[in-house]
């Protein structure tokens, strides 16, 4: 039997208004969150027009002119700007009839295309029972016709296997929502003996270290510890026939363990090191889950990964920046520090979900405003952009050569 994608009822409207203004074929990704039992799609984007297609007005003809990268490069930025439970779970292609015959070839390349390009950048490993479907879907730009089939992407032979596509009106109108505030300070040494000190891969090495001991932390829920098997909605009052969007929050608390268990042996290195990377700050994390019995296991889940992600997600957004400010073969390793971009939130209409991004200080309300348009595919007013307010801390000294320190 096929997995079910339950699908907000705004989508099939955003997918019809596709295919009547873009032809020959439009691509896109289907986001939204995969759960055991179905799954759920809140959103759906086409993939923005590159700028020589923006100044000629002119789309490829042939689905044999799909531009892979160009696609997985937006499912990657795309990825970004989403909080915890939520994920890239399809691709879809709107063609004409002559097309048709090619769209199936070409969605399934795209789908473990996409999923090669977001599995490299997580610092999370995906649970053994992890849903690992991704939905193709196909619709034809001249009957309107969908056809949606689901590929395993951790079976490079997969073949498709039928899904059902379903509209339901108001489907993360109630979802729910976790918050935490997690207090970070990672100190990650310079060897002396490197070559040369690449900011980027140390830095994503010690995130890696810490990543794990988010993994293995203790989560409290309202102040509770609960059984991973539990309903997370279990003793709360749930909120039923509600079409308006409303959310309900649960506030986390994240408690890492200060060392390793007795069962664990430990042996103590003594490296010589030249400098330091020191993370520091509060990261404002966020995750939902859907309202059909979620549980708690799914909810910390979401919530880990988010925690994992955006800190990551924010390392790579500076240093993106330095490559483009400062080049990418600097070699002053002086002390130096850097104010990592602000996490904010914007709503989607209809849903109590909100999305995410990043700004620098000196970013314009406007930049953010163009980049929700132009990855997203939706039009945000300044009054809607919610900043996080995370407090940040000062970086503190150190007396090596080369030191580097990241404020949230």
């Amino acid at each position: 039997m096929g997995r079910t994608y339950f699908v907000e009822e705004a989508i099939g409207q955003y997918l019809s208004d596709l295919s009547t203004n873009l032809k020959p074929y439009v691509t896109g990704l289907l986001i939204g969150q995969c759960s055991p039992q179905r799954d759920y799609v809140i959103r759906a984007v086409r993939t923005p027009p590159k700028e020589e297609q923006k100044e000629d007005h002119v789309s490829p003809s042939k689905l044999a002119s799909v531009d892979e990268e160009w696609i997985t490069t937006h499912a990657s930025q795309v990825s970004r700007m989403l909080p915890g439970g939520l994920l890239v779970l399809g691709v879809f292609i709107i063609a004409t009839p002559e097309l048709s015959k090619d769209s199936q070839n070409a969605l399934r390349k795209l789908i473990f295309s996409v999923e090669k390009s977001l599995t490299k950048r997580r610092l999370w490993k995906p649970a053994e029972e992890e849903v690992s479907d991704r939905a193709a879907l196909q619709i034809c730009s001249a009957t309107k016709k969908v056809v949606c089939r689901t590929y395993d992407v951790q079976d490079p032979k997969s073949s498709a296997k039928p899904a059902d596509w379903k509209y339901q009106s108001a489907l993360s109108a109630s979802w729910l929502a976790l918050d935490c505030t997690v207090n970070v300070n990672i100190h990650i040494p310079l060897l002396a003996t490197s070559p040369n000190h690449d900011l980027e891969k140390n830095t994503k090495n010690g995130l890696n270290r810490w990543s794990k001991q988010i993994e293995d932390s203790v989560f409290l829920i309202n102040g509770q510890i609960k059984d991973d098997d539990t309903e997370l909605l279990e003793g709360q009052k749930k909120l039923r026939g509600n079409t308006q969007s409303s959310t309900q929050f649960s506030d986390v608390k994240v408690l890492t363990q200060l060392s390793q268990s007795a069962s664990h042996r430990s042996t103590a290195t003594v490296q010589v090191c030249s400098g330091s990377i020191n993370l520091k700050g509060a990261v404002k994390c966020r995750a939902y889950v859907h309202n059909n019995k979620p549980k708690v296991k799914e909810a910390i889940q979401a919530l880990k990964r988010d925690i994992i992600n955006t800190l990551s997600d924010r390392c790579e957004i500076l240093f993106e920046d330095l490559i483009i400010n400062e080049g990418p073969h600097k070699k002053n390793f002086e002390r130096e520090y850097h104010v990592l971009p602000q996490r904010l939130f914007v709503p989607v209409a209809g849903s109590s979900v909100m999305l995410s991004d990043y700004k620098f200080g000196d970013e314009a309300t406007g930049e953010i405003q163009e980049r929700f348009v132009e990855m997203l595919d939706q039009s945000v007013q300044a009054e809607d952009i919610h900043i996080s307010q995370s407090c940040s801390s000062n970086a503190s000294n150190n007396n090596s050569s080369a030191g580097y320190s990241f404020i949230m």
